[in-house]
């Protein structure tokens, strides 16, 4: 105790010198941080922010200082987030290397691929995309097409990905792959290629909140070298698993908390009480104000149950089914919150473009409110989410 302690009042001394004071406010969509070899910093202090945090290996505070990790236990870890929130310290990045690619680095892959490609990821040097949803292949992701042939020292991949985040604005992606026709699971492997590479084309995918996050990938004749292989040839459907389980853990928690998504970072009684009124410092409709009570009930629930699962799991080194769990509860949370912003906005939650009746933060939140929609399908849907839980987690039969 005596020794965490002295930990905390060392994390507070070092937060209090790199910390800069805008990263201690709410962060805009714009000001997020994602990395990558064209990061742009609309707040030089996001880049200080992250080069200190990295310089730690806080970025990724609990992997092996060997890769360069923070290399802090679970208990060290928790003070750190503790601290970070008690200064409301913003996200210094954000990044699907960390979130997914990472984890299922330290556990499939080599001694030379770990060292190539985890220390960038922890500096937020190259931004990653996710190659797994195909047209034909969506909710039975094993039945992918996508082809890499093994021509010399080198691999060639055909195909095309679908529902691609972010692929026009990634350095690298971790992909699946066919490199057997004959069978089905034990078909596919696991591969990682530079987005420039010769072959690899995206386009954006406009969905209906008016955003493109999403993109069409094309491969056409892409070399590969094959030391970039992760795991066993045709073992690629377990690594998959694993990652798709990280995946989903970080998408639950979109729903964690009160604090809204769109241009102002307002909570739901905030708004409430800007748009309906207030009373005695209360939501003034009592329905609405029991509605979101009930709502922050449960996000808090769900934080405190999530946060204790994930330093179960950090103990065991294992991340199991009931991150499908996490996943179903928590992007069901994220789209009632949005619900509930449509019950205290009303008309205003009607507008596309900013005018004389809608501001840009009104519009910003109706678009939110119709991307909170795609979350009940991206990560695996909430159907397939039920199939995983009845059968991992209840031990129901097929």
């Amino acid at each position: 105790m005596a020794d965490l302690e002295a930990f905390r009042k060392d994390v507070q001394a070092w937060l209090e010198e790199n910390c800069p004071p805008s990263m201690r406010t709410p962060m805009s969509e714009d000001e997020v941080v994602w990395g990558g070899r064209n990061a742009k910093f609309k707040n030089p202090e996001s880049k200080q922010w992250l080069d200190a945090m990295a310089s730690k290996g806080w970025t990724a505070p609990t992997w092996p200082a060997a890769y360069g990790g923070g290399g802090l236990s679970k208990e060290e870890n928790m003070v750190l987030q503790q601290e970070l929130r008690r200064i409301k310290a913003r996200p210094a990045l954000n990044s699907f290397g960390i979130w997914m690619l990472g984890p299922a680095l330290l556990e499939f892959a080599s001694e030379e691929q770990k060292q190539k490609f985890i220390p960038p990821i922890v500096r937020g040097e190259i931004r990653w995309c996710q190659g797994y949803s195909e047209p034909g292949a969506g909710s039975d992701l094993a039945g992918l097409q996508t082809s890499a042939v093994l021509e010399g020292d080198h691999y060639v991949v055909n195909g095309q990905k679908v529902w691609t985040s972010y692929a026009d604005k990634a350095d690298w992606i971790f992909c699946l792959v066919r490199t057997d026709k004959t069978v089905k699971h034990d078909g596919i492997s696991f591969l990682l290629f530079d987005m420039a590479s010769e072959g690899v084309s995206t386009k954006p995918i406009q969905l209906i909140s008016g955003y493109s996050p999403f993109c069409e990938t094309f491969f056409d004749d892409v070399k590969v070298p094959a030391d970039q292989l992760v795991g066993e040839l045709n073992k690629g459907w377990t690594i998959a698993k694993r990652l798709l389980q990280h995946e989903r853990a970080m998408i639950s928690g979109m729903g964690l908390g009160g604090a809204l998504s769109g241009a102002t970072g307002q909570t739901l009684a905030g708004a409430a009480k800007e748009y309906l009124g207030e009373e005695n410092g209360k939501v003034a409709d009592p329905i609405v104000r029991q509605h979101i009570t009930q709502h922050n009930m449960d996000s808090k629930a769900f934080a405190l149950t999530m946060r204790r699962v994930q330093e179960e799991a950090k103990a065991a080194n294992d991340v199991s089914a009931t991150s499908s769990v996490f996943k179903y509860f928590g992007t069901e949370l994220n789209k009632r919150k949005y619900e509930l912003l449509i019950e205290s906005m009303g008309t205003k939650m009607l507008g596309w473009e900013p005018d004389d009746t809608y501001d840009a933060a009104e519009i910003g939140n109706t678009r939110a409110w119709l991307r909170s929609k795609a979350n009940s399908i991206e990560g695996g849907t909430s159907e397939v989410q039920l199939n995983i839980i009845a059968k991992r987690v209840l031990g129901l039969p097929d």
